[in-house]
C-alpha cells in the first residue's frame, strides 16, 4: 500500500479500508486528505467493497478551516480550488465506484464530512454519531455536494432545516429522516460495518456498481429513460459470469457464489 499520511488503508479480505487518520484533530481534513482518498478509490486493485471510516472518536470533522490550506491573501480562492481540485474531485469519485461502499461514523460527521459520509451506498453510524452542516455558523455555504444530496436523501424541507439553521442531526434522527442506512451501539460499530462491507463484497459486483449507477443517473432522468438505462445495464450484467453462476444456482436450489467477474 501506499505510504500516505493523512489516511489509512489496508486490504481486509475483499474490502478495501479506509481510515481518516488525524484523531488529535477529529479527523478534520485537509486538501491532501481527500487527495489522498480519491488515489485509494483509484487502485482498488480487485477489492470488491470499501468501507470508509474515521480513528478515534470522529468520522470527519469538516474541512481543516484551521490548518493554513484554505486561507492565503485570497481565502476565497484558496477555498474554491480546494474544493475544486481536491474535496469535490473525491466526492465524484465515489459517486463513480465500481464496488459498493460503506461509510461507518462516530461522532461527528461535519461540512465536507458530512458530504462524505452520505455519498456512501450505506452509512452506518454509532449512537455517538451525528451530522451537521454548520456552514451558517461561520457565514459560509454547505460544499462536497450537499446542496444536491441532502434534499434527495431526506426533503427540501428537512434539508433546508440542517442548512440554515445548523444544528446537529443525531444519529437515531438521521435514521429516522431517512438519511442512513443503520444506528448501533457505539461498541458495535466497527463489526456491524465490516459485516455490511463484507456481505457486499461477496455480491455480484459488476451488478452492483450497475445499480449504484443506475441509481444514480435515475435521480436525474425520466422514466422512460431510466427504464432504458435499465436495459442497457441488464444487458452489459446478463453477460457476467456472476450472472451465470446466479441462474445456475437458481436452478439447483442453492445460494450463489459470486466471484466478481
Amino acid at each position: 500500500m501506499p505510504d500516505y499520511r493523512h489516511i489509512r488503508s489496508e486490504r481486509r479480505g475483499d474490502v478495501l479500508v479506509l481510515t481518516l487518520d488525524r484523531p488529535d484533530r477529529l479527523n478534520a481534513a485537509p486538501p491532501a486528505m481527500f487527495d489522498e482518498l480519491r488515489g485509494a478509490l483509484a487502485d482498488l486493485d480487485g477489492a470488491r467493497a470499501v468501507l470508509v471510516t474515521g480513528a478515534g472518536r470522529a468520522f470527519c470533522s469538516g474541512a481543516d478551516v484551521g490548518g493554513g490550506a484554505l486561507a492565503g491573501d485570497d481565502p476565497g480562492k484558496a477555498t474554491f480550488e480546494a474544493l475544486t481540485k481536491s474535496y469535490n474531485p473525491t466526492i465524484a469519485a465515489v459517486a463513480a465506484l465500481p464496488v459498493p461502499m460503506v461509510s461507518a461514523v462516530r461522532g461527528p460527521a461535519a461540512g465536507i464530512g458530512c458530504s462524505l459520509a452520505l455519498a456512501a451506498d450505506f452509512c452506518v453510524a454509532s449512537e455517538t454519531g451525528y451530522f451537521l452542516q454548520a456552514f451558517v455558523n461561520i457565514g459560509l455555504v454547505p460544499d462536497g455536494g450537499a446542496s444536491w444530496m441532502l434534499p434527495r436523501l431526506i426533503g427540501r424541507a428537512r434539508a433546508t432545516e440542517m442548512m440554515l439553521l445548523g444544528d446537529k442531526v443525531p444519529a437515531a434522527k438521521a435514521f429516522d429522516w431517512g438519511m442512513i442506512h443503520k444506528v448501533v451501539a457505539d461498541d458495535a460499530l466497527d463489526a456491524e460495518a465490516f459485516a455490511l462491507a463484507t456481505r457486499l463484497a461477496a455480491g455480484p459486483t459488476m451488478a452492483l456498481g450497475l445499480m449504484r449507477r443506475g441509481l444514480a443517473e435515475a435521480l436525474e432522468s425520466d422514466y422512460a429513460g431510466a427504464m432504458l438505462r435499465e436495459a442497457e445495464n441488464q444487458r452489459t450484467a446478463r453477460g457476467s459470469a456472476d450472472s451465470a453462476e446466479g441462474g445456475q444456482a437458481f436452478l439447483e436450489k442453492r445460494k450463489a457464489v459470486f466471484t466478481g467477474a
